[in-house]
Parts: structure tokens; C-alpha cells; sequence
């Protein structure tokens, strides 16, 4: 088997397994808070503006909205609960006069793949609870430190919902997890369809 945590070999990278959380606000502040708080919460070993090179090969970079906004994202590695290492990575995309921020924290289903992760059963869409539940606890820390409006959890999920759109609470049927916080208190939906 090939090292799920190799930053050089490209096939570890590609389509991510995320956690999007949606910030709600779009200052830097705020943005930088819940940075801090994710990258503590999931134990990630480094950080890294650059995939061409290993973690040993490169100099660290802050894990800051700067370095964010400098390289489009931020690497490092991360423990699985499955016991294996693999690479990981966070993203921001601004909402601007839009709207909130969102924070997506992720790994790529190659390294996924090299770790033994089964999250394809055949149904349209990628799911595996270990990963969804390990997600959702890395929110569940996060939180603690640096309260947001939503969580998603899946493959492929930012994007997918806001935290508007949950006014009721959460849905019955969900193609992916959900963590919404209601009286300072985050719950899980977990997907369930």
C-alpha cells in the first residue's frame, strides 16, 4: 500500500471528504478564530502552502487567513480514526456581500483510498459513517472554541446547504450530515438516506 500521507504523490489528492462550516461572518477575525480552533480540534500535523513537495522538504507556513488568501489553501496531515496518517487540507471561499464565509476542511479520497476507507457502496453518493462521525467530532471540538452557524459533512458537500435554509431544524431525510447549532448547543444529523 501506497502512503496515504505522501504530499508529492498526486493520487492521494483530488476530490475531498469535507467538513464545511459555514462561518457566519466575513471578517477576518472570525475566519481566523474558527482556523485555529479546526486545525487544533482535528490534530493536524503542519502546515503547508505547497502539494510538490513533503512535509520534511518545505518550510511551514502560518496557519492563518493570510496564508489562506496566499495559497489557496492550507495542507498538512492528519490522523484518521482508523490509526492511519493521510493528508488533509482546508480551504476558504468568502461570501462577501453574499454572504457568510465557509471554512472546508477535507480529506482527498485517494489518501481515503490508500488508508482503506471504504465510503462507495454503489449509492450516487459517496458515504462512510466512521469518516462522517469523525468529522462531526472535529466540529463538535471546533465549536466549543469558535461557534458557527452550520456544519455540513460528506463528500463533496460545500456548498450544498446554509445554514438559512435550516430554519426549521434539521431535515428528516439527508444525503449528508448536518450540525446545527440551536441554543448554543451544536446537534448531528447525521445522513441517513
Amino acid at each position: 500500500m501506497s502512503d496515504p500521507a505522501s504530499f508529492r504523490d498526486q493520487s492521494n489528492w483530488g476530490d475531498g471528504y469535507e467538513l464545511g462550516i459555514e462561518v457566519g461572518s466575513t471578517r477576518d477575525a472570525e475566519l481566523q478564530t474558527l482556523l485555529s480552533a479546526l486545525w487544533s480540534a482535528a490534530g493536524v500535523r503542519g502546515c503547508f502552502g505547497q502539494r510538490d513537495g513533503e512535509p520534511d522538504e518545505q518550510d511551514e507556513v502560518p496557519c492563518t487567513v493570510a496564508s489562506l488568501s496566499e495559497y489557496g489553501h492550507v495542507l498538512g496531515q492528519v490522523l484518521l480514526p482508523t490509526g492511519h496518517l493521510a493528508v488533509c487540507g482546508c480551504t476558504a471561499v468568502r461570501g462577501g456581500d453574499e454572504g457568510s464565509d465557509w471554512l472546508d476542511f477535507y480529506v482527498p479520497t485517494g489518501a481515503l483510498d490508500k488508508a482503506g476507507i471504504v465510503y462507495s457502496d454503489g449509492r450516487p453518493h459517496f458515504r462512510s459513517s466512521v469518516i462522517d462521525d469523525w468529522l462531526a467530532g472535529i466540529a463538535m471540538e471546533t465549536f466549543k472554541q469558535a461557534p458557527f452557524t452550520l456544519g455540513v459533512v460528506g463528500w463533496m458537500v460545500s456548498g450544498l446547504a446554509d445554514s438559512s435554509m435550516l430554519e426549521d431544524g434539521l431535515p428528516k431525510e439527508r444525503g449528508m450530515g448536518y450540525l446545527l447549532p440551536r441554543g448554543g448547543v451544536l446537534r448531528y444529523g447525521a445522513a441517513n438516506t
